[in-house]
Formats: structure tokens, sequence, C-alpha cells
């Protein structure tokens, strides 16, 4: 991947994930590249979060490059929350929510010790810490914003914001098109955040307001994206709507071989070699891998109806499956013997799967998606089709993204924005679920959709390598925050409170 060049100034930076899964591979991922070109870089974290990478600390080592971690105290006491809740999987309630938030917030005191023993020359924190940008200026350092989705998404986000067209509707499910937008793009009230729709203010939306206000005062925004992938986007987020932005992606592809792939995030329920072993057994593009995600949970009705397409689809699957925390039946909504039946035909994960290598795969002919941006790259990535299943955060408009400007997915037909905690209903049935699996494995324009996402898959490993868009939009990165430091440095501003 490339060592510093002698030109680049060595910069330290501090990379400070929220705490759950779909921020922190991504920000792990992301100091791992800078590390691979020869730069400080340190991850801060909370002591229970800190073992969910120790694999890419270890593999970083061996690899020569050396990546530090940083440990805060994470006041789950004090926030009201259980002991030992650091995580965003922990919480299993708006109640819990509400805390959680109250104890990220309490973070800021414990974050500012570090630049005071460790000054760092850059901070790259997650949007949910809004406080993020008083305390790099407090200590006289750029802040880098990280938003974990793509620049589709950040441009959907903002024109909604700033013209408000959901606030003209009759219904929820009226569609309106996104205003000052590159592409004409459709949605409804029922498919946005719950922060644009609800005039209530809950912790969660003043959190995320908050959030908005502080990217403006920040330094830029680091994207998890490459320039081939969404041009015109790209383009109009720097150029109309004028943030500065760096595109670095996909850093997931900084993980090259089995162990990295395989390692990645927590303790997968399964042996990657079994995994591999299945997936060697069947034959090419055969197969439909079904994730959901770390955080979204569907009850027992809504698992029921997916099993029962993948019965009447013929076509066989691995079904990562997470099911709400008060459904105690272990295998009640399961059709009767379908584990059974399945047995060859489908493989069932519980909780956390090796995606990556899953993905990876050539058995693996399509992936049911919830459209989080880490599944959605790491699909584009694979040079998989998608069929595509949102819940909740920017979702919708990663469908968007996929079905209406790549054309490289297929919707089930989900309707309304559900939120993590609410379970997901029973929105989609069957009969639906079956016509988009059968649509992108087999269908009339399948072979067409599968052309468009290899030729993705390759232009994103393109842009990683040397020369690529992504690994020159990483060096102009270092080099502008290299000299930044530089100039720094020149003044000796004794405002700066690090440590010398």
């Amino acid at each position: 991947m490339g060592i510093e060049t002698h030109n680049q100034q060595r910069i330290h930076t501090y990379f400070f994930p929220f705490m759950a899964h779909g921020h922190m591979l991504p920000i792990v991922d992301m100091a791992n590249l800078f590390a691979s070109r020869g730069q400080h870089t340190t991850i801060v974290t909370t002591p229970l979060n800190a073992p969910e990478f120790s694999h890419t600390i270890q593999r970083t080592q061996v690899c020569g490059t050396k990546i530090d971690v940083k440990t805060i105290k994470f006041p789950s006491v004090e926030a009201g929350l259980p002991e030992g809740c650091e995580n965003l999987d922990g919480v299993k309630s708006k109640d819990m929510m509400d805390k959680f938030i109250k104890a990220i917030r309490l973070l800021q005191q414990p974050l500012e010790q570090l630049p005071r023993e460790h000054c760092p020359d850059c901070l790259v924190a997650d949007i949910f810490f809004p406080w993020a940008t008083d305390v790099a200026n407090k200590f006289g350092i750029p802040r880098l914003l990280f938003h974990g989705t793509s620049f589709f998404s950040l441009c959907a986000s903002e024109c909604i914001r700033l013209y408000e067209p959901h606030k003209k509707l009759s219904s929820d499910y009226e569609p309106f098109v996104i205003p000052n937008f590159p592409d004409s793009i459709e949605l409804t009230r029922a498919k946005l955040p719950e922060y644009l729709r609800c005039d209530n203010e809950t912790d969660l939306t003043k959190l995320i307001c908050d959030s908005k206000e502080s990217e403006l005062r920040s330094y830029g925004i680091i994207v998890n994206s490459f320039y081939e992938l969404e041009p015109a986007y790209a383009d109009h987020y720097r150029n109309v709507l004028k943030r500065r932005a760096w595109h670095i992606g996909p850093v997931s592809l900084c993980n090259r071989d089995i162990e990295d792939k395989a390692k990645r995030g927590k303790k997968p329920a399964i042996d990657e070699h079994e995994c591999l072993k299945w997936l060697d057994s069947k034959e090419p593009n055969s197969v439909i891998y079904i994730s959901f995600g770390s955080i979204a949970r569907f009850n027992s009705s809504q698992l029921r109806e997916i099993a029962l397409a993948l019965v009447a689809s013929g076509h066989q699957f691995v079904w990562v499956i997470r099911r709400l925390e008060d459904e105690k039946d272990e295998e009640g909504f399961l059709p009767d013997g379908f584990e059974k039946r399945m047995e060859g035909k489908g493989l069932i994960i519980r909780e956390w799967a090796p995606q990556l290598l899953i993905l990876d795969h050539r058995a693996v002919g399509a992936f049911l998606t919830h459209c989080g941006w880490n599944s959605t790259l790491e699909g584009i990535c694979a040079g998989v089709p998608m069929v595509t299943w949102p819940v909740a955060a920017e979702q919708f408009y990663n469908e968007k993204f996929i079905t209406h400007v790549l054309r490289t997915g297929v919707r089930v037909g989900a309707r309304r924005w559900v939120g993590f905690q609410e379970g997901g209903g029973c929105d989609v049935g069957k009969e639906a679920i079956k016509k988009a699996i059968c649509e992108v494995m087999e269908g009339e324009g399948a072979e067409s959709i599968r052309n468009k996402a290899k030729a993705l898959a390759a232009m994103a490993r393109k842009a990683i390598e040397e020369g690529g868009s992504s690994y020159c939009d990483l060096n102009a990165l270092i080099e502008e925050f290299g000299a930044l430091k530089a100039a720094r440095e020149a003044r000796k501003d004794p405002s700066v409170e690090c440590a010398k």
C-alpha cells in the first residue's frame, strides 16, 4: 500500500470511532491505511471495545507498521447504564439509547486529557461526537469528521435539510424529488430518518442536530468511498455544497488475506474454514448471502417470511440471523423442520459472520442487505449484485444509490423507516422477498446487473492502488496536514495546550 514518501512530514493522527461495530470497523481500517503510509496513528476507545480490533493491531506489527491504542473510561454507571455497556450492541431500548447518548456526551472531558500528554496533529472523530470539534480547536489541531456513509447520502441528507421538501406533503407516502440534486431521485417522508420526520426533540435528534452544527465548524470530512463510484456526488458535495472532503476508500480492501477478513470485528459464530468448505462445495454465483448488519433486528414473524421466501425461491443461501432480545424461543420463528430440510442447501449463522470472506467467495451470487454503507461498499468491492431492504439511518438513501444510480440491485419493497430497536415489524411478505431474490439471481436483467457489479469491483481495487483516486486523495490529505503541522511548529503558538 506504500510507505510515506521522503517529502511528507510524518503526522500523528488520533482516530476516535463511535462505539458501534459499523463505525469502529471502517475507522480501524482507516487507521491501518494511515499507518501503512508511515504515519503515526493512535486509536482512542474504551476498555471493553479495544479487544474488538486487537487482531488488526497485531497484524500491523507483523507487517512492520504500528497502531497505538489509548483507552478512556466509558461512563456507563454515571449515565445510568449497566456496568460494561460500552457498545451500541448492548442498547436494547429507547431508554437505554438516551442513557448511551448521555454517556457519549460525558466522554469529552476524558478525551481532552489525552492531547495534554500525547499531542496529535489531527483528530479524526465520528459524527456522533459533536464536541470533538471543540476539543480539537482547544489544542490548535484540525478535526476531521467521519460520517461512515457515501457522498450520495451526504448530499441527499444536506439537500433535504436545506430545502425541506418533505414538509410540503399531504401524506407520509406521497413522493417528492430531492431538490438541487445531480439526479432525479424520488423519496417519501416515510423513508426519511426520524430526526427529519418528527418535530419533537429527543436526545438522539438533539445529538444529530448538534453533529450537523459541529460539522460546519470542522476542518473537513473523510469519506469511505472512491471517486469513480459517485463522481457527480463527490463533485456536488465539494463544489456546490462547499465542503472540504477526501475520499480514501474502500477502506475494507486493506484486509487482503483470509485471516484478516475472517478476524475483522467480533469473533464469528462459525469457523472460517468450515464456512469456506461449505461455500467451496457450491457452484459459482449459486448462493445468496443474507445479512442485516450488526444492529438491525427483525421480529419472529418477519424472519419467518424470509425463511418461507428462501424455500420458495429454491436458491441456496447463507443467512446471518439476529433476533429481538425479548423473543426467547430459539427456533420458533422458523417454519417447522426448516433447518433440517435446508441442510446442505442453506447455512444459518447466528449473530456474527465473516462477511468479507463470504462476499468475496465465487459461490456468492447476490447479497440481501439492509443497505448500511459498510455492507453496501463491501458488496460493491466483491462485485456482488444486491437485494435491498433498508431499515433505518440513511439506508433508504443508499438503496436509491444502488438501484437508481449504480443499477446493481433490486428492492424487496420496504416502505418505511422503522429504527433499529423496533424490530422491523413484518412489512415485507414472502412473495415480495422471493421475487426480488429470483430477479437478481436468475431474472432477465440478472446478467447485466452482475456485469455492472463486477466492473465496479475492478474500479474499487484500482482506486486504492498506487496512482488510484483514493490513494492520491489520501496522499493529498497527509501532505496538507503535514504542511499544517509545519506551520504550527513554525509559529510555536503558546496558546496550544498540548504537551511538548
